[in-house]
């Protein structure tokens, strides 16, 4: 039976999940499968070394480490921002995901995690930074 390998384009249904069993995504929610070209590194590691070498109608559930998902997080990635910075129509809650922009005007995203009298603090840490991850995976066509 063939089995898929770098460079084949994959379709797979996936649940992803934390440790404690909370779903974060699912593709069982959407009309289609997941696609993807595996090996052009689109995806978490641990998820194309998962699918790597299944044949269609494989199912398998593993627990990627922090590591091969989204890394653990980088300090440098949370920052403070003077309350008096922030635009005058934007108040900012714990949780809220906002927007920024760079000086090269790139725009990347940002959680707020506190807010103190001095100031605001934002993580531009993946949200999953720092979790291990189970996936729920089942390669249902692919072509090479």
């Amino acid at each position: 039976m063939k089995k898929a390998q770098s460079g084949d384009t994959v379709k797979v249904h996936y649940t992803g999940k934390l440790t404690d069993g909370t779903v974060f995504d699912s593709s069982l929610d959407r009309d289609e499968p997941m696609e993807f070209t595996l090996g052009e590194g689109h995806l978490i590691p641990g998820f194309e070394k998962t699918v790597d070498g299944m044949a269609v109608g494989d199912k398998e559930t593993v627990t990627i480490p922090a590591v091969e998902a989204y890394g653990e997080p980088r300090p440098e990635l949370v920052i403070k921002l003077p309350t008096d910075k922030f635009p005058e129509n934007i108040k900012p809650e714990v949780g809220q995901g906002l927007q920024l922009r760079q000086p090269d005007g790139g725009m990347f995203e940002v959680t707020v995690t506190s807010i103190e009298e001095d100031g605001v603090t934002l993580d531009a840490n993946h949200p999953l930074a720092g979790k291990d991850l189970v996936f729920e995976i089942e390669l249902v066509a692919f072509s090479g």
